[in-house]
């Protein structure tokens, strides 16, 4: 089983949740589908870039949703979109997953680890 959370930024929010919450009742019946395949160690339907990937759901406008895979069992959402934005939505969540990335070194850093 894979660990699945929600990236959360210094602030609190959940550029994941944001998305989610304003889906339809079908998506996101469908993605919720979707994070559940995650869970279960299925990421057949991701598209990976090294940690940072695309799963695709062949659904309606095409649905994706943008993660980060820490480790062998660690997946962060970090948004979701459709494929009519992209670009636009790998490039934030590429953003976002540098923005997690950074925050751990840091955080690594500040207990003196590095």
């Amino acid at each position: 089983m894979a660990n699945v959370v929600e990236y959360a930024r210094e602030d609190g929010s959940s550029p994941y949740r944001d998305w989610f919450d304003d889906l339809s009742p079908d998506a996101a019946a469908k993605v919720a589908t979707a994070r559940a395949r995650l869970e279960g160690d299925n990421t057949s339907a991701v598209k990976w870039l090294g940690s940072f990937g695309e799963y695709r759901i062949d659904w309606g406008p095409g649905y994706r949703i943008y993660l980060g895979r820490e480790g062998d069992k660690l997946l962060i959402l970090l948004g979701g979109g459709t494929k009519k934005r992209q670009q636009v939505d790998i490039d934030r969540s590429r953003s976002l997953w540098g923005e997690y990335k950074a925050r751990k070194a840091a955080a690594v850093r500040t207990k003196g680890r590095i």
